[in-house]
């Protein structure tokens, strides 16, 4: 059935309030959060990520496989949103620090708590949560796609991990048959939304 949906949210953080704190943080700790933002994902999945999680990383592409990572994700082993291409802004920065990683080393050793904490204690940062980056993120896109971006709002959904039952591409099924994860990545044009985070 699901969990209930919560009536408080967490305030949407902005991009530039977060990337912000990020730049002051330790480089692992600023890893985490960017992959955070320009994948719309919670902190908890991001800060399980380690290096052989990137498929691909270039200075203009990012390749982010999920695989065997905690939230759902398991439930349906060939779902699209496993794979997620990071690309526009920041993502040379990202590339750089993801190769400071050795191959195991997670992301981040800081849970969503221990976030929410370190926000709490920092003025800039204390009115928000660990919840605030998927949140801004999403935010940031819906904002983007009202302006007249050019990419389809399916994507949004999509790279938020959120199922969508009128997607118009490659169907989960067919995720099964595919060996080419590079190949997959970018057919799913998950690049088209991660450009504007």
């Amino acid at each position: 059935m699901g969990a209930a949906i919560p009536l408080n949210q967490s305030l949407a953080v902005p991009k530039d309030t977060l990337v912000e704190w990020a730049l002051r943080q330790d480089p692992r700790v600023c890893l985490a959060a960017l992959v955070a933002w320009k994948t719309a994902s919670r902190w908890g999945d991001v800060c399980n990520l380690a290096r052989r999680h990137f498929v691909l990383v270039t200075d203009k592409e990012v390749i982010v496989d999920w695989h065997n990572l905690p939230k759902g994700r398991s439930r349906n082993p060939y779902s699209k949103s496993k794979l997620v291409v990071i690309a526009g802004p920041l993502t040379a920065a990202i590339a750089a620090l993801i190769r400071s990683l050795g191959d195991f080393q997670q992301l981040s050793g800081i849970t969503a708590s221990q976030l929410d904490r370190m926000w709490a204690a920092d003025p800039s940062m204390s009115q928000f949560s660990a919840h605030s980056i998927k949140r801004g993120a999403v935010d940031h896109l819906m904002e983007a796609k009202a302006g007249g971006a050019p990419f389809p709002a399916h994507l949004i959904s999509r790279l938020a991990k959120h199922a969508n039952d009128v997607d118009p591409t490659v169907a989960d099924m067919t995720v099964r048959y595919v060996s080419n994860s590079v190949a997959l990545a970018r057919v799913l044009q998950t690049a088209e939304v991660t450009a504007f985070l």
